[in-house]
């Protein structure tokens, strides 16, 4: 008996990265990070955009810690995603054959956790058999990795400002730890990061808090202090819920979308100008505070 497929309804009227997850997450590692969360916002962060992003972020000087997404953050790896995907959906006859267009991944899969993809794209199918088509979908895309994957513009540059200021950092990630760590391998940043944090391991993963806010317990940094990078509607929603500003990375997604879903500034790649000017500003603030000008 062939497998059953998402219905022509759900891929007529996607339903969208940015949905609220409807399944429970367990914890597959229990910490003892803030049990009492934020509620979370789906409108707008607490840091007002202005034109050039400064004032939502200057306030943070002394900047203590800065925290990264890393699919389509560190690096523009939805391209192999997306190839991985419509390999194994083509494969089980997904949408009568069809291949999955760019628009149908960006708009119901990118971003997501697998625990919810499951239900998003097999309704049908034994959780457990769900879960196996995504483990062998990351074994291809771990593959697709180890050949393909790049840096986005401009990060060694932004990871040595980072270091030389002594700065605390972690990844922040709905990816499984496999990936997550072998993305960070690539890139050549296992000792970058003080802590990999993954959505799976805490009650609930992005859009809500609970990974940035594990992140901030375990960096030790107020999150008055602190801020995210990612190019997400459901990572920004999250950062903007654990109460931080958010710096969206336009790598995939649009422009608009990242600020309607609260990016403090939005930026092209770690090369932009616009960035480079708020890390300026944070520098001459926080001189300004501990008093060496």
């Amino acid at each position: 008996m062939p497998p059953a497929l998402l219905s022509p309804s759900l891929i007529s009227k996607p339903v969208t990265k940015t949905r609220l997850h409807i399944f429970p997450f367990p914890t597959k590692h229990p910490s003892n990070f803030p049990r009492h969360l934020p509620r979370m916002s789906t409108k707008s962060n607490s840091y007002p955009q202005t034109q050039n992003g400064t004032s939502s972020l200057s306030s943070l000087a002394p900047l203590e810690a800065i925290l990264f997404d890393i699919d389509g953050t560190l690096c523009d790896s939805d391209p192999l995603h997306y190839d991985a995907f419509r390999e194994m959906l083509q494969q089980v006859g997904f949408n009568g054959g069809e291949p999955i267009s760019e628009e149908f991944f960006s708009q119901n899969i990118s971003g997501g956790h697998n625990d919810e993809l499951c239900h998003v794209l097999l309704p049908d199918w034994q959780f457990e058999k769900a879960m196996k088509f995504m483990d062998d979908k990351e074994a291809i895309f771990r593959r697709l990795a180890k050949e393909k994957l790049q840096p986005v513009n401009g990060l060694n540059k932004l990871c040595k400002w980072i270091e030389e200021r002594g700065l605390q950092r972690a990844a922040v990630t709905n990816a499984p730890r496999p990936n997550a760590e072998l993305i960070v391998s690539i890139l050549g940043l296992e000792d970058f990061f003080k802590t990999v944090i993954i959505g799976g391991e805490c009650e609930r993963a992005k859009p809500f808090p609970d990974p940035y806010l594990k992140g901030l317990h375990l960096l030790e940094a107020s999150p008055k202090h602190a801020f995210a990078f990612e190019d997400s509607v459901s990572g920004i929603k999250a950062g903007v819920a654990a109460g931080i500003p958010v710096v969206g990375l336009a790598t995939r997604n649009p422009e608009n979308l990242l600020a309607e879903a609260g990016a403090s500034l939005v930026i092209k790649d770690f090369n932009d100008p616009k960035l480079w000017a708020v890390l300026e500003e944070l520098d001459n603030m926080a001189d300004i505070k501990t008093g060496t000008t």
